[in-house]
């Protein structure tokens, strides 16, 4: 079976900063695309930050220039640096990961349990 487990949410001041983190375990084949999305209450999951195995990225509009997205392959891990948080960067953060289980199988999105991240003063 396979996990994907977050650290690193909490309660930040505007202008902060806060570095998420994401390993999957488990048995598998692959990872290609991870990424993080975010829910605030009241509002749709939206996309925050994507990065593929090879590195290539793509982030939204409202985080471009504050937040940095990484990952480390041989720990099969996802990083999301956040910088210069804003009150409207409050949400559930979700790490995500497109894992083939085996060499032929087809990509599956995986889902980790989400991380609080509160950005108040």
């Amino acid at each position: 079976q396979v996990q994907l487990v977050e650290s690193g949410g909490g309660l930040v001041q505007p202008g902060g900063s806060l570095r998420l983190s994401c390993a999957a375990s488990g048995i598998f084949f692959s990872i290609e695309n991870m990424g993080w999305h975010r829910q605030a209450p009241g509002k749709q999951r939206e996309l925050v930050a994507v990065i593929a195995s090879g590195g290539s990225t793509n982030y939204a509009d409202s985080v471009k220039g504050r937040f940095t997205i990484s990952r480390d392959n041989a720990k099969n891990a996802v990083y999301l640096q956040m910088n210069s948080l804003k009150p409207e960067d409050t949400a559930v953060y979700y790490c995500n990961a497109l894992i083939r289980l085996h060499a032929l199988s087809i990509p599956v999105p995986w889902w980790g349990q989400g991380t609080q991240v509160n950005v108040s003063s």
